[in-house]
């Protein structure tokens, strides 16, 4: 059960999830806890706006629900898509229409279809060899998804101090 005073990984295991895996669902969860959080009222008008020449907090949420996916593609053993690479393309491409909540929703959605693939996952697969990109390079299940979770975990702290940075300077 779900206890906002902590930590996901102080809330006891995912269900369904297998053990080896409930650092990832963890910190994915941790992720789309603190994006919400940080994002909540964060005015759309600064969406795009980057400061001290580092990215934007539309990038950021862009970035985290993109390589996700593309983790998830690998850890499955397939390439990416064309989609896949126009979006990855678009990660950081200014774009007015886009609302906070929308970016909020899209990586929620990551997160809860990368958990409903961590539960199809047999523990003895984890160590399968997979590859990643064109020059496929290796890397294993376990690999993948754990990179995409603490990935998710460092551009999380990246948006954070991006959003108090662009809200001090309103305020």
């Amino acid at each position: 059960m779900e206890n906002e005073e902590y930590e996901y990984w102080l809330s006891g295991p995912i269900p369904n999830v297998p053990n080896l895996l409930q650092p990832a669902a963890h910190a994915l969860l941790q992720s789309e806890r603190e994006l919400k959080k940080y994002t909540a009222d964060f005015p759309k008008e600064l969406l795009w706006a980057k400061t001290a020449g580092r990215a934007s907090v539309g990038f950021h949420m862009n970035h985290v629900t993109g390589v996700l996916d593309r983790m998830i593609t690998y850890a499955k053993g397939e390439s990416l898509t064309e989609e896949q690479f126009q979006l990855l393309k678009k990660e950081g491409a200014f774009d007015m229409n886009k609302e906070v909540t929308h970016l909020q929703e899209q990586f929620s959605a990551k997160v809860a279809e990368a958990l409903a693939y961590f539960q199809t996952i047999p523990e003895s697969t984890l160590t399968e060899k997979r590859t990643v990109g064109r020059k496929k390079l290796p890397s294993t299940v376990m690999g993948l998804l754990f990179h995409a979770a603490e990935h998710s975990q460092r551009h999380i702290g990246q948006l954070l101090v991006t959003v108090s940075v662009l809200q001090s300077k309103i305020s």
